[in-house]
């Protein structure tokens, strides 16, 4: 049974979502600050962890990146009241893994609890798959990118993205497509979250992010790598 910590200083709010994940068959946690919740990942190591942003004392992106920085590879949905777009940036650079703001719709959250909880098959790979484009080097079985000498750290999304364009070998992904196989979901109106990840790749990878060499936009159908 999936164990999932909320950590969420509402605790109205805690409530409702403990009662319809419990009702949905997880295992469920529950942290009223920051300072908690940290502790509690860091002892009991959830599969998922679906962390508040504004809470006194230590707030969420505080806890999440603590948790990357100690090598804590969780899944984290952040729920928050902010959802301006530098908000989500902020959220993805830190190692977040989805988005939701509040107020939100029960089921588009249960979806995307779902989605990743979900063991991703694309995970797996066979030893010797590599891709190359410019210096980058992605290790699809090690789960590695370096560029040139320096290791390129990327979050799991981010990583698993990347795989998804290089296994196309040039050909194009639609938003959709992406968000179906990287993310699990297959809501059209969830495409910003792609654009705001090839963002955060293109920064780390490539030498111009605003004319970028690799990670190509096809106007009006989605990405592909330039391999």
């Amino acid at each position: 049974m999936p164990r999932i910590l909320i950590v969420e200083d509402n605790p109205d709010l805690a409530f409702g979502l403990r009662n319809n994940l419990e009702i949905e068959g997880y295992d469920i946690a529950v942290a009223e600050d920051g300072l908690a919740g940290l502790r509690d990942a860091r002892a009991t190591r959830p599969d998922l962890i679906i962390l508040d942003l504004m809470m006194p004392g230590m707030d969420g992106y505080r806890v999440l990146r603590t948790l990357r920085d100690e090598g804590n590879s969780t899944p984290v949905l952040i729920l928050s009241a902010k959802g301006e777009e530098a908000d989500k940036v902020r959220g993805f650079r830190m190692g977040a893994d989805d988005f939701v703001t509040k107020p939100f719709s029960l089921l588009e959250l249960l979806a995307r609890v779902e989605a990743l909880l979900r063991r991703v098959p694309m995970d797996a790979a066979p030893s010797g798959e590599l891709y190359h484009f410019g210096s980058v080097l992605l290790d699809a079985a090690a789960r590695k990118v370096t560029r040139g000498e320096d290791t390129v750290v990327l979050t799991d999304k981010e990583f698993t993205l990347l795989l998804s364009l290089a296994r196309r070998r040039g050909a194009v992904a639609t938003r959709q497509e992406l968000l179906l196989e990287v993310w699990g979901h297959r809501g059209a109106v969830l495409s910003r979250t792609v654009d705001t990840h090839i963002a955060e790749l293109r920064r780390k990878l490539e030498d111009d992010p605003a004319d970028p060499r690799y990670l190509k936009t096809v106007r009006k159908r989605g990405y592909r790598l330039q391999l």
